[in-house]
Order: structure tokens, then sequence, then C-alpha cells
């Protein structure tokens, strides 16, 4: 057997090993039941949070796997909350309907997060509602990792306030809301990739609008006064929006200092074990870089979580190797990437865990740094290679990988659309 590197800094006896461990996966919907994803979610359920990543969040045969662990977690192995990558205002809309049927899904994500608007999303909470009502005892929940934030109708509300206290000066207020609202359908950053974004940092229009009606006079009368007040604080919550976006903070890195926080409280006010989904970067267990150079770095729920938890906290790793993601056609990995290396496996979709026993040389791949695939809603095929991010220790990162040879989209809810 040799153990020649080649470019991706595997060897054959990596990939010897890997067609020998992996373990088929034979359905990849959400739907699908069956044995054939036993060894990964034993191998769970002594967790106390298992973090699940896609390597992007537009396919629908890594979604689908996804949730096929999270409901295995949860019908055999007590687990009782999906936290999920958005604000906590927006997860207790989705909470709320998971736990007394409010409203209904559709409706309920019409204001989360963008990717998180798909039909696989409502499927996946149809399915926490009928599971909570045969289980009204030991309900399961959803929870938003990031702190409360603006919302669209925060904004309606500012404006009809200001129609009241200064209606010559409404048009002004409004032609600093209007732009940045539309954040809150597709991203800042993601404008810019699209070519849409108006050119003005939408911060910059944030601040001005809390600016102008700082600078109105403050009604008299106490009711009115604690209204003036009101419009002021959801206006810094507009503010803060824009500030700590990905555009905002001019990339991904930065952000909240304590990003597993909200996690550690939830499990120490409720002692719910947790299934936490979001991307592959910010749920590995060590704290990645990102971009071509691998220049800037993250602090991560993840890693987080490994620090607190201990192995207490597992980390899945769900990549792909090509593919139709709707908004655009990924092409083969390029040969430097984990996914590259995986593609040596001839499956449609398959597992493999990072603990096993295994040869000296995986050992030592598995503990050196590594590159993976990341696409967000910047992605763009002509520069596929800036669409990575590294850890220093795959094994270190990850407890489990799964791979899926080929992808196709999720699909929108129709108020969505792709844009």
């Amino acid at each position: 057997m040799t153990t020649t590197s080649n470019s991706t800094g595997a060897t054959e006896a990596v990939h010897e090993w890997l067609r020998g461990a992996a373990q088929p996966i034979l359905g990849t919907d959400a739907a699908d039941t069956g044995s054939d994803l036993r060894k990964l979610t034993d191998r769970l359920a002594a967790a106390t949070v298992v973090g699940i990543g896609e390597s992007t969040r537009f396919s629908r045969q890594t979604y689908g796997v996804r949730d096929r662990i999270f409901r295995v977690l949860v019908t055999e192995h007590g687990f009782r909350t999906l936290a999920i990558q958005d604000n906590a205002r927006s997860g207790a809309r989705l909470d709320a309907y998971v736990r007394t049927g409010t409203g209904d899904p559709h409706r309920a994500l019409a204001g989360a997060w963008r990717p998180l608007r798909t039909r696989e999303t409502a499927a996946t909470l149809e399915w926490i509602r009928a599971y909570n009502l045969e289980h009204p005892d030991d309900p399961v929940g959803v929870l938003g990792v990031q702190p409360p934030a603006a919302e669209p109708a925060d904004y309606d509300e500012v404006l009809a306030r200001m129609r009241r206290w200064a209606p010559d000066r409404l048009a002004e207020f409004e032609s600093h809301l209007a732009p940045i609202r539309t954040a809150h359908r597709i991203d800042e950053h993601v404008q810019r990739h699209q070519g849409i974004h108006p050119g003005r940092p939408f911060a910059e229009d944030a601040r001005d609008a809390f600016d102008l009606v700082a600078s109105l006079p403050r009604p008299a009368g106490t009711d009115a006064a604690a209204e003036f007040t009101t419009a002021l604080e959801l206006l810094r919550s507009i503010v803060d929006f824009h500030e700590r976006s990905v555009a905002g903070r001019g990339g991904f890195g930065g952000g909240d200092p304590d990003p597993a926080r909200s996690l550690i409280d939830h499990h120490a006010r409720t002692g719910a074990r947790i299934v936490y989904w979001d991307g592959t970067a910010h749920t590995a267990a060590t704290a990645p870089s990102v971009g071509a150079a691998a220049a800037q770095s993250m602090r991560t729920e993840g890693a987080g979580l490994r620090a607190y938890f201990g192995a207490a906290y597992r980390s899945v790793a769900i990549g792909f190797h090509h593919g139709d993601l709707g908004v655009a056609q990924a092409p083969d990995p390029l040969p430097d990437l984990l996914d590259a290396t995986l593609g040596a496996v001839d499956l449609p979709a398959w597992f493999v865990g990072l603990g096993d026993d295994a040869p000296a040389a995986v050992r030592s791949w598995a503990a050196a740094p590594a590159r993976l695939r990341v696409i967000s809603g910047v992605y763009d095929p002509a520069r596929d290679e800036e669409a990575r991010f590294r850890v220093e220790s795959l094994r270190d990162a990850f407890d489990a990988l799964i791979h899926i040879r080929e992808t196709t989209p999720v699909r929108w809810l129709p108020e969505t659309g792709t844009a």
C-alpha cells in the first residue's frame, strides 16, 4: 500500500480507509426511515449538544440528512430543543407554533432569516408540531440562537409615529428606512454580491434615521414621552441590526464575543439536550478561519460549546461534491479541499466517524489542518477558490463527516423566491 501524498494532503491509505469505513446513507429525504444512520446517531446519543453543520444551506439533500438525524435524536434519544441560526424573536414565533399550534409554519417563517424560508424547514416544523401533539407532556421546542433583532414590523411602527409627530420630516425619514429594510429579505452583503445594493452602507442610513428622530422635540405628556422613548429603542435596535450584520462588520469575523452563550444558558435553564443547526464553520468544535487565504478568524458557537461542554458537544459536518444549488451550479471541489478527498468514495451519500480506529497515516491526516468548502449567498462559481474555511485539526473540529455526491436545490416558500 502506498502512502504517497497527493495534492489534497491525503494519501492512498486515507482513500482506502475511507472506502472501507464509509457507511452508506440510503435516504436523504427527511421523511426517510431505516437503520442506515444508527451507527451515527448512537454515537451522538450521549451528547448534551449535537451540532450539525451544512457546507451550504441551498441543498435539499444536506438538509434532508440533517433533519433525519434530528428526528432520530428526538424520538430515540430524548433531545428536546432544535436550535437554529436566527434571532430570538423569530425563534420564539417558531417555538410558539410547534408548542401550541399558533399560526402556521409558512406565516411563522415569513419573518425568519431568509435561508430558513423553505418548504423543507416548514416540513420540519410540522413534524415537530405533530410530535408535540403526541407527547404534550414532553414537547420539543425551537430556539433562535442570536439576540433579539429588529424586524420589518419595527420600521412600520416608527414610520406610523413619525407621520403624527413630524409629517414635514417624514419623506426624509422614509428615505433612510426604505433601502435598508430590504436587508430583512436579502442580506446587505448578498445585495452587494448581486449588484443590487443602492451604494450607501445601510448602517449609515440607520444611524441617520435614529439621529433625525432623536433631534425632534420631545412630546408633552407621560404617555407621549413613553411612546417617543419606545420609538428610539426600536430605532436603536434597527441600528444594531445593520451594524452587526456581515456587511456592517466588514466580514464574517468578529460578531458576538460569546456566541455559544444562548445555547449554554438554554440548557442550564431547561435541562433540555439540544440539536444545533447551522453552517459547518459555525458548528465546528474549533474556531475556523475563513476566506481564500484563511486570514479571517471567526468566533463561533461550536468552539464555545466544545470549550464549555467538552466531549458532551459532538459536531457533524455535512458536505457535498457537486450539483445544482438553485442559486448556482457548484462544480467539483478543488483538489486541496476535504470535499475532494471524500469524493474518492463512490457512494451517493455516506458517513464516517473520525474517532474510529485507523492506520497511522489516517490518524495523521485527521489530526492535520483541513480546508472545507462553504457556499453562502455570495457564492460565485467563477471564484470557487474563495468558498472555503480552514480548521487546524479535522478530528478536533468534527466527530463525524457526511458526504453527499450530488445535490439538488431546496424549495423556497412561494413568498420568498430565490432572490
